[in-house]
């Protein structure tokens, strides 16, 4: 009986730190700098469509700091790799240095795939995000929409709950979004450093969010 109890208090006090160090990490992150020491590296998260043809507008707009830059898309996948590989290529031409890598995690959900089955999804996907994410260690993950970033995202969260590393992370919602946030914004509008909205109407009811106009 004793040890039970003692089981049970030790696993309420790591839920309570861990609770205390997620607090932490989400009010505080819009503080950190990074870059400060040296070049930015980004996590960016590509999804089939119109998601990639969107980040790979908002990467032109990057400065030749953020490198790496580590593009992720998912397994099923048929097109953003090539628009990547294209986009960063032409970039070669004005940046000699230029580094960039593309990795591949299972996506999180399927278009018309089922909310229940969309859980067991995503936690497959997160399998595969958290190895990719602890040994990257980027200094930003960058999002605009695709279920696909969720698992990422949480994995960046987490190696700033450890306190290995503030990984900044960095939403743009789709300009598509007037009036409601997507599934996947409603979802990381708590946890993001940064989230950018591109229409008025969201700014208003998510006053967290940053409107600058449109981005993309």
């Amino acid at each position: 009986m004793t040890f039970l109890v003692g089981a049970v208090f030790a696993v309420l006090l790591i839920c309570l730190v861990f609770i205390i160090r997620l607090y932490i990490v989400v009010k505080t992150g819009s503080h950190h700098k990074p870059g400060r020491k040296g070049p930015i590296a980004v996590l960016v998260v590509a999804g089939s469509g119109g998601h990639t043809t969107e980040i790979l507008r908002l990467m032109e707009c990057l400065s030749t700091a953020y490198t790496p830059r580590h593009y992720v898309i998912a397994d099923t996948d048929k097109m953003s790799e090539e628009k990547i590989c294209t986009f960063e290529s032409s970039k070669q031409h004005s940046d000699s240095e230029s580094q960039f890598t593309i990795c591949r995690i299972p996506r999180s959900r399927e278009v018309h795939q089922s909310w229940s089955s969309t859980v067991v999804s995503t936690l497959n996907a997160l399998l595969y995000s958290l190895p990719l994410v602890f040994r990257l260690r980027p200094d930003m993950v960058l999002c605009n929409g695709p279920g696909t970033c969720v698992p990422l995202c949480m994995a960046g969260l987490l190696l700033g709950i450890l306190g290995m590393k503030k990984v900044l992370i960095v939403y743009v919602e789709s300009i598509c979004r007037v009036q409601m946030l997507s599934l996947t914004g409603k979802i990381l509008y708590p946890i993001s450093d940064y989230f950018f909205v591109q229409w008025p109407s969201l700014r208003d009811k998510y006053p967290k969010s940053i409107f600058l106009g449109r981005i993309v």
